[in-house]
């Protein structure tokens, strides 16, 4: 990334990071990004393992779809603390400020944010939420379908509870050398679970019916552009995958992406070129034969689009190993 790109959203300074760094921010499993605007990759990141379990904090300074899979053994609690509800979701459920999410080790998870989002996440071993849950319900699994859910964890007057323990984690990541207490993994799963138990109906997040129609129908025109990604791509081959006409497909790409399907699939080839070209050994693998793997194929206009998103050439992020978020603790 171009060197002294910082940026400001609210407090937060934001860096230029690669995707292969971003891509392993939760280090048991990899983040897979795709941007969604021309502000390149920019983040303001802080993490630290602390007490077998990942601690983090983030502001992104890019809007993007991203998805991964946890392994069996690890889950993912985490609070939005800002978002834009129009652009953000997950699964295709629109994600507002002030909303809780677990995710627990079922399948793919899929979302997108918007620029300006901050969100507080904790990583744990899956036996530690399964164990908080025998304690404080008899039940060490959660309800059926909620292996990945969305509550509004609001309070009526003032932060909730649960507000407040994600909000203590920039402070705690902030101090040198990590000032967390000896049971802060402890008290946010308490915090977290007792949250969940409590959440009503009326506080679980849903989306709309047209909004499902459009998630459904990107996710199998995705799925196809990956399968596909290394050869020329008609669009009547990405409405036949979907199974829509092109203006159905045009609605649901504004809708969840905020982009056209074209503009997506370009996005989508520059990024798994970027992923490749950071992870790639130089003296084994050229720029031109990682362009050619994502379709890629007109050498010049990439390079020239490369630099646009990610401010810097291909060659200079082949021949850079990724830089660290920061090594554990």
């Amino acid at each position: 990334m171009a060197d002294g790109v910082v940026d400001r959203i609210g407090e937060a300074a934001l860096r230029s990071f690669d995707l292969a760094t971003l891509g392993g921010m939760l280090r048991v499993c990899e983040l897979e990004l795709v941007l969604l605007d021309g502000n390149g990759p920019r983040a303001s990141i802080q993490s630290q393992v602390h007490d077998e379990s990942l601690f983090c904090t983030a502001t992104c300074g890019f809007q993007f779809r991203g998805r991964f899979m946890l392994p069996q053994d690890w889950c993912l609690l985490g609070y939005v603390h800002e978002t834009d509800p129009t652009l953000s979701w997950c699964h295709g459920v629109p994600v507002s400020p002030g909303m809780a999410l677990t995710i627990l080790p079922e399948g793919i998870s899929e979302f997108a944010f918007s620029a300006g989002t901050r969100l507080s996440l904790l990583l744990a071993p899956l036996r530690r939420i399964e164990r908080k849950l025998t304690e404080l319900s008899l039940c060490s699994t959660l309800p059926a379908g909620q292996a990945l859910s969305l509550f509004s964890a609001e309070a009526d007057h003032g932060p909730s509870v649960l507000a407040q323990r994600y909000g203590q984690l920039p402070a705690w990541l902030g101090q040198a050398g990590g000032g967390f207490p000896t049971d802060a993994v402890e008290q946010l799963l308490h915090a977290h679970v007792q949250a969940v138990l409590g959440a009503g109906v009326g506080e679980r997040a849903a989306g709309t019916r047209a909004r499902r129609a459009h998630y459904l129908i990107a996710q199998r025109a995705e799925n196809f552009m990956r399968q596909n990604l290394r050869r020329y791509i008609y669009m009547h081959e990405i409405c036949d995958s979907a199974g829509v006409s092109e203006r159905a497909l045009r609605y649901a790409f504004e809708d969840l992406f905020g982009t056209s399907p074209n503009r997506y699939l370009s996005m989508l080839r520059l990024c798994a070129a970027c992923r490749g070209l950071s992870m790639a050994d130089a003296t084994r693998k050229s720029v031109k034969a990682v362009a050619l793997s994502c379709g890629l194929w007109d050498l010049s206009r990439f390079a020239d689009n490369y630099r646009r998103v990610f401010g810097e050439l291909p060659r200079d992020t082949l021949t850079r190993a990724p830089a660290s978020l920061g090594s554990p603790a």
